[in-house]
């Protein structure tokens, strides 16, 4: 389970930043996770929400926006998303393309006192 990693890699941040800015209280962490990232976000909520106990997050809410698996054709330039893991462009049917979106795991924001 590499969420329980990540989520104390995401509440670690939370409190530096919380530490660094003299807050009292940790209200929300937003996170940006990709279709791609690997990450399972119950587990992840639910690892976030066991260890922020006693701590400034204790009480806060873990938002997380999911952003879609997007790619741009290399040859024609069209972007698209990418549903079922089909690579191949819809435009020209090549298969060489960029991710450009899918992939993120980063937190986007924090709410405190």
């Amino acid at each position: 389970m590499h969420e329980m990693s990540l989520a104390e890699g995401i509440l670690d941040i939370a409190l530096d930043y919380a530490k660094k800015n003299n807050a009292k209280k940790i209200n929300r962490v937003g996170l940006v996770v990709g279709k791609m990232s690997g990450v399972e976000p119950e587990s992840l909520t639910f690892s976030f929400d066991m260890i922020k106990k006693g701590t400034l997050a204790d009480e806060a809410e873990l938002v997380l926006r999911r952003t879609p698996l997007r790619g741009r054709c290399t040859k024609c330039g069209k972007e698209f998303d990418i549903d079922n893991y089909d690579f191949w462009c819809p435009e020209c049917k090549d298969g060489v393309l960029k991710i450009i979106s899918g992939r993120e795991m980063q937190v986007e924001y924090l709410e405190v006192d």
